[in-house]
């Protein structure tokens, strides 16, 4: 460890791990390390089931009805991947593929009036679908062929609208879209969690669009993707192709000291020994004095024995409640997974509802998203901090970043495919 490095992270979150295993492609001396015995940090799948009622301090075990033990994988953090997105293209550059199975999830589903419709994203859909009536239909489909004919470098398809100055909100004037469209249009398929989005200038939106349809073009069901086994795979990916590159990994290493020269970082002392380094990346709990608390999420985990009602019997979904259908000023998700993912026992679910924090009594918030999952055999009550840092890193070189937000640095699609398990 008594070495110097290009990098130092500390914790093995996906973030973390993503960014370690790019690094070490890239030529990169990287040192990785975590305080605790097992990868994932966070955003771990805990296994088994018995571990997951001790996690959150159940007095009881699990009932026999929940079958084996160890055919559970139970992610704290749910994360669907966009079939098109950022990280599946991550995936494929690194070749981290080669270490993971992948499903693509069955529906995509928005809440109207205590329902849960299929969000439609193509000009078919969109006619079949009951969200809206004859004439909103049609200027719906207007709207989502100008999106997928819609080219920034190309002027002739803006049809009056400049993506640079024109706002979202004006844009759906344009079509004379109602409220109800703008609100599944924003959350379900631009996959916005507040209306901020509407008062910008419209670019980002319509890529967020496209890359949904896109996305969902590339697969069918779903725009999404979810691991086998769990979002504990991914991590665990990257680590080896960390490995693979060079790379030192150190499980169960306490960090003792982050260690500053002239207000930047040079190393990390563990152990009596100081690992030296030009830059560390770090989870939040790492640099409490670096990072403020900017919110709280609550999620809840809940297991069933059923499918959620009016999502045609699928073994997984994404429901979004927007935050307008229930008086928030944030959205409401569901992710929901099953035994078809290798992550439940034959015949059980997990739904996974997760929202932002907005009142002191964060359970009473998600009471609709609950609602949609009766009858819950076990629920697990999770509330987490949000941290942000203090400044950006460029003088101190110690980054951190959102649970669950990617690097931002885009890489270029590599020419393969991923493949799927049936």
């Amino acid at each position: 460890m008594d070495e110097e490095y290009d990098v130092i992270v500390l914790g093995t979150g996906l973030t973390e791990c993503i960014l370690s295993g790019i690094m070490s492609v890239n030529g990169k001396k990287v040192l990785h390390m975590d305080r605790n015995p097992y990868y994932g940090g966070e955003s771990s799948s805990i296994t088994p089931l018995e571990e997951l009622y001790k996690r959150f301090s159940l007095p009881d075990t699990p009932p026999e009805s929940m079958g084996r033990g160890r055919d559970w994988n139970v992610d704290l953090i749910p994360k669907f991947l966009m079939a098109n997105g950022q990280l599946v293209k991550m995936l494929l550059y690194t070749e981290v593929t080669r270490y993971l199975d992948f499903k693509v999830v069955e529906g995509s589903f928005v809440y109207k009036g205590g329902k849960i419709y299929k969000v439609p994203s193509t000009e078919t859909e969109a006619l079949a679908s009951n969200l809206m009536g004859m004439f909103e239909k049609r200027r719906f489909r207007k709207f989502l062929v100008f999106v997928a004919n819609f080219d920034e470098n190309d002027p002739k398809t803006f049809e009056g609208v400049d993506p640079k100055t024109t706002t979202m909100r004006d844009v759906y004037k344009k079509f004379d879209l109602g409220q109800d469209v703008i609100d599944f249009t924003g959350h379900a398929l631009a996959l916005y969690r507040t209306d901020d989005y509407l008062d910008v200038p419209c670019l980002e939106t319509i890529n967020r669009i496209k890359l949904y349809s896109e996305s969902l073009a590339r697969y069918g069901k779903s725009p999404y993707l979810y691991p086998l086994y769990g979002l504990g795979e991914l991590p665990q990916g990257f680590a080896r192709l960390s490995a693979i590159y060079g790379g030192t990994y150190m499980l169960n290493k306490p960090v003792d000291e982050i260690v500053m020269e002239g207000g930047k970082v040079i190393g990390v002392k563990s152990e009596g020994e100081v690992a030296r380094c030009k830059q560390l990346i770090c989870d939040p709990s790492y640099i409490p004095d670096r990072v403020r608390k900017a919110g709280q999420v609550i999620r809840v985990i809940c297991i069933l024995s059923h499918p959620i009602k009016n999502t045609n019997d699928a073994n997984s979904c994404q429901i979004i409640i927007p935050q307008n259908q229930v008086n928030r000023n944030s959205d409401i998700y569901v992710c929901m997974i099953s035994y078809a993912h290798n992550v439940a026992a034959q015949g059980k679910y997990i739904a996974i509802v997760s929202t932002t924090v907005e009142t002191s009594e964060p359970e009473n918030e998600i009471e609709p998203a609950l609602e949609l999952l009766e009858p819950i055999d076990q629920k697990f009550v999770a509330i987490s901090d949000l941290y942000e840092p203090t400044d950006d890193g460029t003088e101190s070189q110690v980054r951190h970043f959102f649970q669950g937000q990617h690097p931002e640095k885009i890489l270029s699609s590599h020419q393969a495919t991923l493949t799927l398990r049936t």
